[in-house]
């Protein structure tokens, strides 16, 4: 593990272990998002396009996803750094998908998300995923960087200005 400064003795925060230790988890803000579409889905179907024309792109979208989700969880594991936002990160990663976003596995979800959508037809399922994209854009994604910048200042700063957040 890299160790990390700590703000001055006159602070009363110092810099936090982990990234994430709240309620809002990434990936249960995506999931609680899906759901609540495919509820309103078949609750009150809001058709998106034709199905003949949706599926196919919405099943090729959720592959895109999925592989993306699959390259960047590699990417992590071969820096040796966990995934979960609730452990300690070790490293800044900038190879594999993180060299064109800082957040490939958030970019996976919503792609997940939007293929889905597309897959089912349902209007829905985009209309949930725009909270969920605020909740990750102003309260999560904000933390981490938070997180990252106190801990590995000289690492991560010059990342965040050479690599957006999303795409």
């Amino acid at each position: 593990m890299t160790s990390h400064p700590q703000h001055s003795s006159g602070d009363v925060d110092p810099v936090s272990d982990v990234a994430n230790l709240g309620l809002v988890r990434p990936p249960l803000v995506y999931l609680g998002s899906i759901l609540v579409g495919l509820l309103l889905h078949v609750a009150w179907p809001l058709p998106l396009v034709r199905h003949t024309v949706s599926a196919p792109i919405g099943a090729g979208v959720v592959l895109l996803a999925v592989g993306l989700f699959v390259a960047s969880v590699r990417t992590f594991r071969a820096a040796g750094t966990p995934v979960p936002g609730n452990q300690p990160t070790t490293t800044i990663v900038s190879t594999g998908p993180y060299r064109f976003s800082r957040n490939p596995i958030y970019l996976a979800f919503s792609a997940l998300q939007v293929g889905i959508a597309l897959w089912v037809g349902s209007l829905w399922l985009l209309v949930t995923l725009v909270p969920a994209l605020a909740l990750m854009s102003f309260w999560v994604t904000p933390r981490e960087e938070r997180y990252l910048e106190a801990r590995f200042p000289s690492e991560y700063l010059p990342y965040k200005a050479s690599v957006r957040r999303w795409l």
